[in-house]
């Protein structure tokens, strides 16, 4: 199977910029998975979509705002740093740019000594691993100078940073919001509880390699990035009786999605679990755990878009997507979304 078989030409116009106001206003595609057949309504009617007997299964990661901008000591240079990984012991892996300030010794500054970091070793890959210098509690200060690390294809400045957290969003340590989320308030997860769909979370810390293209021609020659996800024993609990009773598990987000399935893949079951994930779902694929799915429009030729092919239909999908292009609906992190049942 060919990367350029999930390719779909999308106009750069519907790449939405910044979020819907309400944030469950934003519209919604139903899709059939079975049938291919398509409804369009907006989000808050997701309601309508789920059943009393269901399960719906959330993200509940945080972002870090982890981009950094620091003084070099000594020189004034400016340099850009955007943590990967928490090493631990205040060492965290990041990227720095231009890397050529940032060689092993160098010193940093940043939010007018608020904090400070020196870098201790750089990696094969040019990421380095610097160490961290501070008063208080590391998270309050980095939420204090950090900013968001919005993709790429975002080009407007964010105004306020929680619009890129989902409002259940807890476990501190993503490099981007499981954006499937992002639709929900409070007000509709209570409409969804009222409903008789109990609520369970897991956690996946999403890494930038979510943005990393596919290169190889061949999907199969494809290596996914690792991810760090937790299944708590209650949430493991609550899928098993779901299915027990007929229930369906409804993940947010392919975020979820890959934490559900790879349980399954790890353990034989579903059960308290905890590690790193590299699963790669892509059509021939039989989900094991998963029924139906909320999320995003997805970029071409993306690990995601293949996702979501392995469970609808390659065909049904790039349908659906040519559908969304001409019906203008908003594409990737902050855009419309799609049901998938």
């Amino acid at each position: 199977m060919k990367t350029k078989d999930f390719y779909y030409d999308l106009p750069q116009e519907l790449i939405a910029q910044h979020p819907v106001e309400p944030r469950d206003h934003s519209r919604l595609m139903v899709l059939d998975k079975h049938t291919g057949e398509i409804s369009h309504k907006h989000f808050y009617d997701i309601i309508d979509e789920l059943h009393a007997g269901d399960c719906l299964i959330l993200n509940d990661s945080r972002v870090l705002p982890a981009r950094i901008y620091g003084t070099k000591e000594g020189t004034g240079a400016q340099v850009e740093f955007l943590l990967l990984n928490n090493r631990g012991d205040d060492n965290w892996e990041a990227l720095a740019g231009p890397g050529k300030k940032a060689k092993p010794g160098s010193r940093f500054v940043f939010g007018d000594g608020l904090m400070r970091c020196e870098v201790v070793d750089v990696l094969e890959d040019g990421n380095r691993i610097i160490h961290f210098e501070y008063d208080g509690v590391f998270f309050n200060l980095l939420d204090q100078i950090g900013q968001m690390p919005l993709p790429p294809y975002i080009k407007e400045k964010l105004e306020d940073k929680e619009r890129y957290q989902t409002v259940y969003s807890h476990e501190v340590g993503s490099a981007a919001a499981p954006t499937a989320g992002l639709h929900f308030t409070n007000e509709l997860l209570e409409k969804v509880r009222a409903k008789g769909v109990k609520i369970g979370f897991v956690t996946l810390h999403v890494g930038l390699g979510t943005f990393r293209p596919v290169s190889a021609e061949n999907i199969q020659d494809h290596t996914m990035h690792s991810e760090h996800y937790y299944m708590p024993a209650e949430t493991a609990a609550l899928i098993n009786e779901t299915k027990k009773a007929g229930g369906r598990v409804v993940c947010v987000g392919t975020t979820s999605c890959r934490t559900v399935e790879s349980v399954w893949a790890k353990e034989g079951k579903v059960c308290e679990s905890e590690g790193w994930t590299d699963i790669f779902i892509y059509p021939g694929y039989t989900f094991k755990v998963l029924d139906a799915l909320i999320t995003n429009f997805h970029l071409p030729e993306s690990t995601l878009v293949m996702l979501v092919s392995a469970l609808a239909g390659r065909e049904h999908i790039l349908h659906a997507y040519e559908v969304a292009v001409q019906e203008k609906y908003r594409f990737f992190s902050f855009g419309d979304a799609m049901f998938i049942r």
